[in-house]
């Protein structure tokens, strides 16, 4: 089991990637499409940036509060439902109004995930961790330079990955049950296997 969890927060890294490089493999198209300058790709980021900023100090507050299962299965449903919005967008402004949630989703997510490896697994998981994050940031502009070759152009790419996001997003709220540390805990001492909490901490440190 927890090796499941492990397994799940390598896929929910994953969907952090996917939307990270989106709007570089994509802009040349849509800002031609949405007549617009090229350097207007920087008030996405921009927004983007703020965003993540904005979710990853507050972070810590509600992770407390809700746990890092919750907030990594709200924060990837945030972000599909921004990509969504980018998929239907035709204005240039209603893309800076989508980045908001784009960029909050990826923050949260990002800070509450790092925090809940380096805790309870052993720190080469970290370096995987990230290497997954790398994964979805290399298949998305794959997936975008598809469907630009389509009819259905950038706007089919952004569906296509907040299709993903939407599956990853039903996944994760089926995980919730895995994700509290002290189930973890209770699983292995409702087993027999450890008494207390020192023992369960040297039993995940050497996973």
């Amino acid at each position: 089991m927890y090796a499941l969890l492990l397994t799940i927060i390598y896929i929910a890294f994953i969907s952090l990637g996917l939307p990270d490089s989106l709007v570089g493999s994509g802009w040349p198209v849509m800002q031609r499409d949405l007549g617009v300058p090229l350097s207007y790709a920087g008030i996405i980021t921009m927004t983007i940036s703020v965003g993540t900023i904005f979710s990853s100090l507050m972070s810590d507050r509600l992770t407390k509060r809700f746990g890092t299962g919750m907030i990594t299965a709200v924060s990837v449903l945030t972000t599909a439902i921004a990509l969504y919005g980018f998929s239907i967008s035709n204005h240039f402004y209603l893309l800076v109004l989508w980045a908001i949630p784009y960029g909050m989703g990826a923050g949260a997510v990002d800070a509450a995930l790092n925090n809940y490896v380096a805790l309870y697994y052993a720190s080469r998981h970290m370096n995987w961790l990230h290497a997954f994050w790398g994964v979805g940031a290399a298949i998305s502009p794959n997936i975008m330079a598809y469907y630009l070759l389509d009819a259905s152009g950038w706007q089919g790419g952004y569906r296509a990955i907040a299709i993903i996001q939407i599956i990853l997003t039903a996944c994760l709220f089926l995980s919730l049950p895995l994700w509290k540390a002290n189930g973890l805990q209770e699983i292995l001492e409702d087993a027999g296997v450890y008494k207390d909490l020192a023992a369960f901490k040297r039993f995940t440190s050497s996973l």
